[in-house]
């Protein structure tokens, strides 16, 4: 319980009785903020809200068609609330309760509740307090919810566990950034102009891509009587005025929300599912796009885009969808396929998550920029990586070995980003970090055969003499059981948050001192569909950098380096503390 903030939480039935069954309460009588929650534990559906007019606005709810199915309402009091307060714990109750999933895992998720709210990008708001102890009493009040028996429960999750989960990550109830909001605007605007045809949301690692993306295609669905404004501050009239244009635009429109990596696509499918308003039959691949024309795709990771180069098993896949379209299968993309199957394109970019020559080229989305009909957005404030932009530009100089001579050390009281001599030891400290806080995981450049991908009884990774094993699945490995004890590569980790990366700087790549640079050693890459053809060493080159880039702003708390090469181990050393004493951390 937090210190001097005491709550109650009282369950009723939620009928045309209720009115004269709370009627002597006087926190309700009285016009004092409360927060309540009506269910229907029968249909999973829940909704949350705060009133300070609690007689009024039941009655609107028992004559609102969604509203008057809830069976059940619990109102949450407290003499320490106030209106700031009660937005906020609102807020928090919706973000933590539409990422929330029953205990027994994923294929219980339909037990779990489906949000009729429609609230999108609640805006963080400060006041006195709000940092510690209105948290602590969230905390508090979570965990009642967390304690109360079936059939009705409404909390089931840990906060902690939620924190680390990709339903909490990615959904559309999360708090959208100043920046990110600015960005929302200009492409609703965008939308509007008859001259725009193709938007680009250009933005790093971190940016928060994925989730605009989310929040835009929430909004998109949302029916207009549903949104809540009074999140949105000064910018309110304008962003009800977007709105309403928008709804007139498209007023059913048909819209696709494309992701071309599947592990990614399953999770944001996952998100989509608890959601009012979206279904996973929304997120497509981009081969999908050829069954129907759209008003709106909306493309993340547009970057992994693919040609028609080094496809693997996907070659089948991708020349039917060629043949279907009419287009040459050597001449156009997939970036062709989404441009033409709809009327408006949304495309989340980053030029420098490329990672394979399957991907499609970066010429074809310069060529597409310099367009007239197309318009660009930028997003760089880092969400995700706590040592921020000052990290960010740290890690990048770093790997284009641009740093200047005597550079210090880098060194932060908010990240940590350490270099090992022993991946042993390294090994362990992931593990601890894991045990701490979860989502710690070991990831490695591709220089080690995949043996286990055929016969699970081998292992591939053999240093120190010690044997590693790689991710045994592909599909959403940062989450499973064996991942903590595995070895993960690039194609498992983008689009994805870790706590704290253990990165290996593989056999295929090290440094040359003399000329400052890093070298690729191309044999000692076992990615064949990422080398074949691949006859410029430069361009290799810029595939493999990009691929340690994007590890490298993964990790949200901090990074810990091994480099196989003791001549790339040395360079790093100038520039990152080892643990210990050299590690210590000083204020920024």
């Amino acid at each position: 319980m937090s210190p001097g903030l005491k709550f109650s939480i009282h369950r009723y039935a939620f009928d045309d009785q209720l009115l004269d069954t709370i009627d002597s309460i006087y926190y309700l009588k009285d016009n004092w903020p409360i927060i309540y929650i009506l269910s229907n534990s029968a249909k999973k559906s829940l909704y949350v809200g705060e009133t300070s007019d609690f007689y009024t606005r039941m009655v609107t709810h028992l004559r609102t068609a969604d509203k008057k199915e809830m069976s059940t309402i619990h109102i949450i009091f407290s003499d320490s609330f106030n209106k700031s307060a009660t937005l906020d714990i609102e807020s928090n109750l919706i973000k933590y309760i539409s990422a929330d999933e029953y205990p027994a895992g994923e294929e219980e998720l339909t037990k779990s509740w489906k949000l009729l709210n429609s609230n999108i990008g609640l805006s963080k708001h400060n006041y006195y307090q709000k940092s510690d102890i209105y948290w602590q009493l969230f905390n508090d009040i979570w965990e009642k919810l967390r304690s109360e028996p079936e059939p009705g429960r409404i909390a089931f999750q840990a906060i902690s566990y939620i924190d680390n989960s990709d339903l909490f990550k990615y959904s559309p109830f999360r708090s959208l950034n100043s920046e990110q909001y600015r960005g929302l605007f200009h492409i609703m605007e965008a939308l509007l102009n008859s001259n725009t045809k193709t938007i680009i949301a250009e933005g790093g690692a971190g940016t928060g891509k994925s989730l605009l993306a989310i929040h835009l295609f929430k909004l998109l669905m949302t029916d207009m009587g549903e949104f809540n404004y009074r999140y949105f501050g000064n910018e309110e009239p304008l962003f009800i005025e977007l709105v309403r244009a928008l709804k007139n635009k498209y007023e059913n429109p048909k819209l696709a929300l494309v992701i071309p990596m599947t592990s990614f696509r399953e999770t944001v499918m996952k998100v989509f599912r608890k959601v009012k308003g979206l279904r996973p039959s929304m997120v497509i691949s981009p081969a999908e796009v050829k069954k129907v024309h759209y008003d709106i795709i909306l493309v993340d990771e547009a970057h992994r885009l693919r040609r028609g180069r080094n496809l693997g098993s996907y070659i089948g896949a991708f020349n039917n969808t060629s043949r279907v379209l009419n287009f040459d299968r050597d001449k156009h993309t997939e970036l062709d396929w989404v441009k033409l199957k709809s009327d408006k394109l949304i495309m989340f970019y980053d030029e420098k998550q490329t990672i394979k020559p399957s991907d499609v080229r970066s010429n074809d989305f310069k060529e597409l920029k310099s367009i007239e009909s197309t318009e660009v957005q930028s997003l760089k404030k880092q969400m995700r990586v706590l040592g921020g932009e000052r990290y960010i530009k740290f890690s990048t100089m770093l790997l284009d070995c641009a740093l200047p001579p005597g550079t210090e050390k880098y060194r932060s009281r908010k990240y940590e980003c350490l270099l090992f001599d022993s991946v042993t030891q390294m090994r362990r400290e992931i593990q601890q970090r894991d045990s701490e806080t979860g989502l710690s995981r070991m990831v490695a450049g591709y220089s080690w055969e995949w043996r286990s991908k055929k016969n699970p009884e081998l292992f591939d990774i053999f240093l120190e003499n010690e044997w590693y094993r790689w991710n045994s699945i592909t599909a959403d490995w940062i989450n499973s059981e064996n991942a903590p004890d595995e070895i993960g590569c690039i194609h498992t980790t983008q689009g994805y948050d870790l706590n704290y990366a253990g990165i290996i700087f593989g056999r295929e790549i090290t440094y040359d001192k003399e000329k400052n640079e890093m070298v690729i050693i191309r044999d000692n890459y076992c990615d064949t569909e990422g080398k074949r053809g691949v006859t410029d060493p430069e361009e290799l080159k810029e595939y493999i950098i990009n691929i340690y880039r994007i590890v490298m702003h993964r990790a949200i708390k901090g990074v810990y380096i091994y480099a196989y090469h003791p001549e790339l181990r040395e360079y790093f050393s100038q520039f990152i503390p080892k643990p210990g004493a050299e590690s210590n951390v000083v204020p920024l």
